[in-house]
Formats: structure tokens, sequence, C-alpha cells
């Protein structure tokens, strides 16, 4: 994206921006006293989709490697400090040769710790297949949708735009033409903008 690594740092580590562009994550507040994204601070999280209806989610901030790392983990209300998540968000920047560009990278993995997607799976094991590729397609979807408009905020930004005139949904969501994300034991959905 035509945006300095610096200029996207200040987006994706800033939580309300995934809100702002995410079709399912629709509103963020930081817990327990934290007022900004620090390693171990927490958020709560409410989300919402079409099939699976509304829920809420703690996370806490596990990596913060500026301008480079950005990575959250959903946790359990009551183990907001320790223990396995159930899911890893991250943010991964990478300079584009000069400086003026970012190549962002969105993804998440399933975590090693049981999530509700267990637990539904359970109850309907003749559809496993069918429960984790429509789960994967809608995470696919999302952060396709997220990346493009964490790029073009970034980019009206470094073109003088002001912050304020990206309300929620203001990016240019789309569906994921590809299904880029590879196979593994352990889902995983990754995207990467254009640079």
């Amino acid at each position: 994206m035509a945006a300095a690594p610096e200029q996207v740092w200040e987006l994706v580590s800033d939580i309300a921006t995934s809100a702002r562009h995410s079709p399912e994550l629709q509103e963020v507040t930081w817990l327990d006293g934290a007022e900004g994204p620090a390693v171990d601070a927490c958020f709560s999280g409410r989300n919402r989709n079409e099939v699976l209806g509304e829920w809420h989610t703690v996370s806490r901030i596990a990596e913060m490697e500026e301008p480079r790392t950005f990575q959250w983990e959903v946790v359990y209300t009551d183990d907001r400090r320790g223990g396995d998540p159930p899911a890893i968000w991250t943010y991964t920047l990478e300079a584009v040769t000069g400086g003026s560009g970012t190549r962002l990278q969105h993804g998440m993995r399933i975590g090693t710790a049981r999530g509700p997607m267990h637990d539904f799976v359970e109850k309907h094991p003749e559809k496993e297949k069918e429960i984790i590729a429509s789960r994967l397609d809608l995470l696919r979807n999302g952060i396709e949708a997220t990346l493009a408009g964490v790029k073009a905020e970034a980019e009206a930004r470094s073109r003088g735009r002001r912050p304020e005139s990206f309300a929620r949904g203001a990016g240019a969501h789309r569906t994921c033409p590809a299904r880029s994300c590879p196979p593994s034991s352990v889902p995983v959905c990754a995207a990467r903008s254009s640079p």
C-alpha cells in the first residue's frame, strides 16, 4: 500500500481500526484500565455475523514490535493473563523498498485451547468439514475486507485526508477471490495487501 510503515502501524495497533473495517468485529473497548496498546493489555470485542449471530470476546495483546508486528490472542474472560488462546490474530508489516510503501499481512490461526468451533463440531460431527470450511470462508472474507479498509484509510491519511472521514464500513469491503490460505491441520487464514 502507498503509505509508510509508521503510518500503517498507527492504524493496525489501534484496535478500533479493525472494528471500523471488519464485517464481523463490530466494537472494541479497552479493559482493566488500559488506555491503549501494550503487551498484556486486554480489550473486549463485540462480534456479529449472519451465520453465528452475536458473541463477545476478550483479547490480550501478545506482541508489539513497532512497526513490524501487532498480535493479539483471544482468551477466556477469567484467564486474561495466562493459558492457551483459542485464536491468535496478527498484523505483519514490511517496508517496501524506499520506505514509502508497506506490505501488510493480516491473519488468524486457531490456537491450542478449545474454542466454540470445537463445541459446534461435536454437536454436528457429520458436518465437520462443512463447518470448518464455512468458518474459514467467513474468516478469509473478513480478513480481506479488513485489509482493504486499512489500505484505503492508510493511503487516504498519507494524502492528508482526515481520519474522522473513516466511519465504520468506509473501507472497500470485498470477498477473497482466491483461496490463498494454506492447508494445515491447524486452520490458518491470511491475506496480504498489494504494495
